[in-house]
């Protein structure tokens, strides 16, 4: 379904399990997990099947970020952190969805740090998953380099320094494939939306080359969980230990996973998993 959150901006919107359940003469809420879809340009299609594993403990929401997948297109000049990270409020308001836990992934994670900033009080809890709160090119093309050798640090260095048509193929071709330590469905691939000028836009003008999320997470008022993949080259570790150490004394966790690039929950499924169902039941 599409969901209108502001007049004229419309968001696709899936949902996953019942909110209220029986329980004995009674009926039990159970919590709601809103995932924020990796980008930008792709939609929300990546998380299933997956993320059904947490269909028994959570109501899970599914959505296309403003411009993005089956959700309306939007002019570029909306395709920025604060209003994707304020329309995750404004879902949350149209669908009385109180206290959520928000995951975000990649991309997603870099809204969800901006949401912590801009709205500290609104989730329960937090995931940030496989993310970063800067560029750090150097981390970057040391893992791509690691993982890929310097051909692949070549075209990452390309791409990032000059994202364009010409520079994301070989980039595309080359570099997307050390992104995970096990090889991706080939029909996530053909399912999912692909919208290339968002890609290019967030890449090339937009946040993704100046931002700064790490004084934002200061903020924050709840528990986050940092999910990190030793092996990610394009959201290394080290930008999961630098989130961690920002969230407030006794809020953040960073969990490792030792096999996994970028998304613990593609590579290792059963260790995401069960460290995803420990927090939400925390």
């Amino acid at each position: 379904m599409r969901i209108e959150i502001e007049p004229g901006v419309r968001l696709f919107v899936d949902i996953e399990g019942p909110g209220l359940v029986p329980d004995g003469p009674a009926m039990r809420e159970r919590p709601t997990l809103i995932l924020l879809h990796g980008g930008p340009g792709y939609d929300h299609s990546g998380f299933k099947p997956a993320f059904s594993r947490l269909a028994d403990v959570a109501q899970i929401v599914y959505y296309d970020h403003r411009g993005h997948g089956r959700s309306d297109r939007r002019p570029a000049d909306e395709w920025t952190l604060d209003s994707f990270a304020d329309d995750l409020v404004r879902l949350s308001d149209a669908l009385g969805i109180t206290r959520p836990i928000v995951l975000g992934q990649s991309f997603g994670g870099f809204v969800a740090q901006r949401y912590i900033a801009r709205h500290p009080g609104h989730a329960a809890k937090v995931v940030l998953s496989s993310t970063s709160p800067h560029l750090g090119l150097a981390r970057k093309l040391a893992m791509f380099e690691r993982l890929g050798g310097a051909a692949a640090r070549a075209v990452a260095e390309a791409f990032w320094r000059q994202p364009t048509e010409a520079t994301w193929a070989p980039y595309r071709q080359v570099c997307l494939p050390l992104y995970n330590t096990t090889p991706a469905r080939s029909d996530e691939a053909t399912r999912r939306i692909v919208f290339n000028e968002a890609i290019l836009f967030a890449s090339a003008g937009g946040e993704q080359q100046t931002m700064d999320l790490l004084p934002g997470l200061a903020r924050a008022q709840c528990p986050v969980l940092v999910m990190a993949g030793a092996q990610d080259p394009v959201c290394p570790l080290a930008d999961s230990q630098d989130i961690a150490a920002a969230l407030p004394p006794g809020l953040g966790e960073l969990a490792v996973f030792d096999g996994s690039g970028h998304g613990a929950w593609r590579d290792e499924p059963d260790a995401a998993f069960a460290t995803l169902r420990r927090f939400i039941l925390a």
